[in-house]
């Protein structure tokens, strides 16, 4: 695609095809303002202002498009993003009002992953013009961080392994003079069993590491950013059914939703201490694999029995959150594409939220519904923790039983996050299994933009 800078401009009069947005409560007032011909035109089209309808109307020796919407007074993210994908090469304005939020999906709705084609058939850019000049850095700045999670997680496993990540997270560091540290081989063993076991099978070049990237003043709130980054899961020596493992180059999207989160956080320098965390690591299958019944020590001291090698996610967060904890953060957010559960209890549109603190929880949902990023707070009950009880570890890895898999694995993570810290746990899909429109079939943020205007609200 284009870069997301170039598709919005502030609208200094020059000349531009109008966009009329129509609802279908509105429509039958809106073609009574048009001639015959033009009504014809809409007709041909079968345009009746339903949502996601477009159309291309003639008007003597120019055109000008129209948009199906819900409420041509309030526009959501996604209002002009079918009109993006579709409208040919060149530049829109609104024919009346401003785009809003909907600046957001104009940009997303022109995405494409074409790296890996031969031929690359993507039309121009469909620029847009808008009077709310103060609104464009803000969205494009969006726009932007959603594209980079999406890049990331539509890249091929080979190419998008632990080495890959860290060089997004030194090109990250270098553009706002942040400070990375990379722990690998031997110092990860000791200081970071889990991540270290859970990547050690995999080939030299895919090696298991942890990123640690500081930015911000010391005096700042410490805010704690975590992303699972599992660059491939096999399922280890549990290994998963080919269905199960073909959309597994996924499983690093917590990374990738760390990522862009933390790029929006310093680009707004916000007056935060920030500390990115991304554990990164293919779980393989080798003679080195770590096996069911294998106990570990982690870098909290909690030893773990290892009851299903493909709960490995958790693992490697459990680390990371314990480092993270170290700094005694105001608050640790964490993103993981972490359980098939959550997935079945609220499908692939709705991120499952959990958190120790009402407040926050209710903060960063309502931040999600109002940036059509929602998400749904599941449970963290007390009783279901002896679901991961073991007669010779501390705990395991994986629940005794199949009930309730997203909650009992958001426990496990709650043992590595120190006492008394508030803490948000995003389990997100990271991807779109049928395109709509400004979200293409593939990889997606869930939960960046919620957690986004949550976190800018509480430290603007």
């Amino acid at each position: 695609m284009s870069e997301p800078k170039a598709l919005i401009r502030p609208d200094r009069g020059e000349d531009a095809i109008a966009i009329h947005l129509v609802n279908k409560d509105g429509f039958e007032a809106f073609a009574k303002g048009l001639t015959a011909g033009q009504r014809a035109s809409l007709a041909a089209q079968k345009f009746e202002g339903g949502g996601y309808q477009t159309a291309i109307v003639p008007d003597g020796d120019s055109w000008f498009a129209v948009g199906g919407v819900a409420n041509p007074e309030s526009l959501s993210s996604w209002c002009l993003a079918k009109l993006a994908e579709e409208l040919p090469e060149g530049t829109y304005r609104l024919a009346t009002g401003d785009p809003g939020p909907a600046m957001f999906g104009w940009v997303t709705g022109q995405y494409r992953f074409a790296r890996y084609k031969s031929e690359d058939k993507a039309q121009g850019p469909r620029v847009l013009l808008t009077g709310q000049v103060g609104q464009i850095e803000p969205a494009l700045a969006e726009a932007e961080a959603e594209c980079l999670l999406r890049d990331l997680v539509n890249a091929p496993p080979e190419d998008m392994g632990p080495a890959a990540i860290e060089a997004e997270c030194e090109r990250l560091a270098k553009a706002h003079k942040a400070e990375l540290t990379v722990v690998r081989g031997d110092a990860l063993e000791q200081d970071y069993p889990m991540i270290h076991a859970v990547g050690r099978a995999a080939a030299r070049h895919h090696a298991p590491r942890l990123m640690h990237l500081v930015w911000g003043d010391a005096a700042h709130p410490v805010l704690a950013v975590v992303g699972k980054g599992v660059c491939f899961d096999s399922g280890g020596l549990n290994i998963k059914p080919g269905a199960g493992m073909r959309l597994m180059k996924k499983d690093m999207g917590g990374a990738a939703h760390a990522l862009a989160l933390a790029g929006l956080v310093m680009g707004a320098r916000l007056k935060v201490r920030l500390h990115l965390l991304i554990p990164a690591v293919e779980n393989a299958i080798s003679g080195g694999a770590f096996r069911p019944g294998d106990i570990l020590r982690s870098r909290k001291g909690l030893t773990v029995e290892i009851d299903n090698t493909d709960a490995e996610g958790r693992l490697i967060l459990g680390d990371a959150l314990t480092r993270a904890s170290e700094e005694n953060p105001d608050l640790i957010v964490d993103f993981a594409t972490l359980t098939g559960a959550a997935r079945v209890a609220l499908g692939p549109d709705l991120p499952a939220l959990f958190a120790r603190n009402d407040e926050t929880a209710e903060a960063f949902l309502a931040a999600g519904k109002a940036h059509d990023d929602a998400a749904w707070r599941l449970p963290l009950p007390e009783a279901y923790r002896e679901y991961l009880a073991s007669d010779v570890a501390d705990m395991a890895n994986s629940a005794s039983n199949p009930f309730a898999g997203a909650s009992v694995a958001g426990l496990f993570l709650d043992r590595f996050v120190g006492e008394g810290i508030d803490w948000v746990h995003y389990d997100t899909f990271a991807w779109s299994p049928a395109p709509k429109p400004g979200r293409a079939r593939g990889g997606r943020g869930l939960g960046l933009r919620g957690a986004w205007h949550a976190i800018r609200a509480r430290y603007a």
